[in-house]
């Protein structure tokens, strides 16, 4: 169900205390040094104070107590945002133990990607925005530093709010560096130029709050039972990213047809798509021109059933968020616009 209005979250301040959570899978466990770069750059970056919980370095900690650090993060008074260390596979079964009454009641900005849909889908039932994007092990601790565009969409969640028009890096990796090895602090992964956004659809404007995040997780929150209704996303742009699972495109259109006999592709206003991964970790990089089939492939299948349910949906694919790096956070529950006539994406950050 929609929440009957969304409420304001509150921007942190530097210096303010801010929870570094591992509702899925604990990333610190498999790499400590890549997880204390990742804190001494959110310090350098933001001025903020990292706070670790129970589980935050925990591997295999139950989704109980998972739980109770969300829970508790919010609780806290003195904790302003929630900062997710990485995804995972499980969090579906962690949002049962959740209390949800005090997200609601305690609303502050919390910030994740993949696994974390779950999350943000319960932060959107109970009117409370979020941010899609980013982990601390990924996107601030590995390499030799932090991305512009993450850096400016993250200050903006936490800190300044805004509107920014999204634009492309020009550069894109699938995968940085083996968390193992010692240069994964210093070097980026195997980083290829990108190609254009892709549009289709009407060429004119439109304007909604978000919903949505990575298909493989949307797909589990459908069968769980807690997805939105059709008519809750009325006017919504639906955001679509897939995972390094590397789901084959007749996968990802057998998921949009599923969302369009739902009635979510009729409902929504736009759709906005994410460049996806197309090669698998630890494993040889397919080709460059494999690589580029894989991602048109993807792409053709999401526009083909966007266009079938809703000719009138303004549709953009392979914009940088989601599983790829460099990546910008995006509102989830807050407004994006995308302008069809002058192809540009805008975030609102509040």
């Amino acid at each position: 169900m929609a929440p009957a209005q969304f409420q304001t979250v509150p921007k942190a301040t530097p210096g303010d205390r801010v929870a570094v959570l591992s509702p899925a899978f604990a990333a610190p466990a498999a790499s400590e040094a890549l997880h204390e770069q990742a804190m001494q750059r959110l310090r350098e970056a933001t001025g903020l104070v990292p706070v670790e919980y129970p589980t935050t370095r925990q591997l295999g900690a139950g989704s109980a107590a998972r739980a109770a650090d969300v829970t508790a993060a919010f609780a806290d008074p003195t904790i302003t945002a929630v900062l997710a260390t990485i995804g995972g596979d499980d969090q579906v079964t962690v949002i049962p133990h959740i209390d949800a009454d005090v997200l609601a009641q305690n609303p502050k900005p919390f910030v994740g990607f993949s696994d974390n849909t779950n999350l943000h889908n319960l932060l959107w039932s109970l009117g409370v925005p979020s941010y899609h994007g980013g982990s601390t092990q990924l996107h601030l601790g590995a390499g030799p530093g932090i991305d512009d565009i993450h850096l400016a969409s993250l200050r903006a969640a936490l800190f300044e709010g805004g509107r920014i028009e999204l634009t492309e890096p020009g550069e894109s990796e699938d995968f940085g560096i083996a968390w193992t090895d010692p240069r994964a602090l210093t070097e980026f992964g195997l980083r290829e130029p990108t190609e254009p956004w892709v549009w289709a659809g009407p060429q004119k404007i439109v304007e909604g709050r978000t919903w949505g995040g990575c298909l493989e997780v949307i797909d589990q929150i459908a069968i769980a039972g807690r997805m939105p209704e059709a008519d809750d996303l009325e006017g919504a742009i639906l955001l679509l990213e897939t995972s390094e699972e590397l789901p084959t495109a007749d996968r990802v259109r057998g998921w949009m047809q599923a969302l369009g006999e739902r009635g979510v592709l009729g409902a929504v206003a736009g759709v906005l798509v994410a460049r996806p991964v197309v090669s698998e970790l630890y494993s040889p990089v397919p080709p460059a021109a494999e690589r580029a089939r894989l991602r048109v492939a993807q792409r053709e299948a999401i526009i083909a059933q966007v266009t079938r349910y809703n000719p009138h949906a303004v549709v953009c694919v392979g914009v940088p968020f989601g599983h790829t790096r460099p990546q910008w956070i995006l509102p989830h529950g807050g407004a994006v616009r995308l302008d069809g006539l002058t192809r540009t994406v805008t975030a609102d950050f509040g």
